[in-house]
C-alpha cells in the first residue's frame, strides 16, 4: 500500500492515479465507505447549486458556531491550500489530521476483494467525512463539487438539502438546459426531509423531483423570502405559507 509523508505528496499521487473522466456511478465510493465503516451521527446539510454554495456553507457554519454547536464544513475548491476544504469548528484541518485519514481510505480501498479506483475528489471526500465522523460533531455541512446526483457528497443521506441556484455550467456532464441541470442537482433531496431551493425561477424539474420523492420543498419567494435593509448590510428574513415543523436538532 502506498503511503506518503506529506499532504502534497498524497495529492500528487491521487491526481496521477485517478481514473480518466467523471464516472457517473457512486458504487465505487460506496464500496470504500462501507469498508471504512464510519457514519455521520449528527444532522447533515448538503448544499448544491451553480453559484452560492460556498457562501451558503459559510453563513450556515457561522450561524451554527455562534449558537455553540461543533461543526464540520466540507467545501471545494479551495482558495489557497487544500486544508481549507475541511474545516473543524471554523479552523482548517491540520496536515497530520488529513494524512491519517488519507492512509485509512487507501487501506480500505486496497482491502477490497477487487480494489476500485477513486477520483481525487472521491478519495478526499471520504477522508474528510471520516475525519468529521471521528470528531463527534453536532452538525456537518457538505458542499457538492459538481451537480448532485453522482457527486461524492451524495453518498450521505442528508437531513436537509439546499439547491442555491441553477444555471448552465458543466453542460457536458450535467446537461445543456436548466431543466436537465436542475434534475441533477435536485437528486440530493431526500424523502420527507427539508429541500430548499434559492433560485427565484426554479426549473420545473426541481419541483417535480421533490414532489415525486415526497421531499419537504421550500421555494424562495413562495415559502420564504429575504430583503436587504436600506443603508446597511443587514438582511431581513420572513417565512411564508403554512406552518412547518423545524428540523430536529440533536445537541
Amino acid at each position: 500500500m502506498p503511503t506518503f509523508p506529506t499532504l502534497d505528496a498524497w495529492l500528487t499521487y491521487l491526481q496521477a492515479a485517478q481514473p480518466v473522466g467523471v464516472d457517473t456511478d457512486l458504487r465505487r465510493i460506496a464500496q470504500v465507505k462501507q469498508a471504512l465503516g464510519f457514519s455521520l451521527d449528527c444532522p447533515v446539510i448538503t448544499v448544491s447549486g451553480t453559484n452560492g454554495k460556498g457562501s451558503t456553507c459559510a453563513i450556515l457554519e457561522t450561524i451554527l458556531l455562534h449558537a455553540g454547536y461543533r461543526v464540520g464544513c466540507y467545501m471545494s475548491p479551495h482558495l489557497r491550500v487544500f486544508n481549507e476544504r475541511a474545516r473543524l469548528n471554523g479552523i482548517d484541518a491540520a496536515d497530520v489530521e488529513l494524512l491519517e485519514q488519507f492512509e485509512a481510505v487507501e487501506r480500505a480501498r486496497a482491502s477490497l476483494t477487487e480494489p476500485v479506483r477513486l477520483t481525487r475528489f472521491e478519495f478526499a471526500t471520504l477522508a474528510i467525512m471520516r475525519l468529521f465522523a471521528a470528531r463527534g460533531l453536532d452538525a456537518v455541512l457538505l458542499g457538492a463539487g459538481m451537480g448532485g446526483r453522482f457527486d461524492a457528497a451524495n453518498i450521505i443521506d442528508t437531513d436537509c438539502a439546499i439547491v442555491t441556484s441553477v444555471n448552465i455550467d458543466h453542460a457536458d456532464s450535467l446537461g445543456d438546459t436548466r431543466e436537465k441541470i436542475g434534475s441533477e442537482k435536485a437528486a440530493i433531496f431526500r424523502a420527507g426531509k427539508p429541500a430548499i431551493c434559492g433560485d427565484p425561477a426554479p426549473p420545473q424539474s426541481v419541483v417535480d423531483h421533490a414532489q415525486a420523492i415526497g421531499a419537504d420543498l421550500w421555494l424562495v419567494g413562495r415559502h420564504f423570502r429575504y430583503a436587504a435593509q436600506p443603508g446597511n448590510e443587514r438582511q431581513q428574513w420572513s417565512y411564508l405559507g403554512h406552518r412547518r415543523g423545524a428540523l430536529r436538532w440533536r445537541p
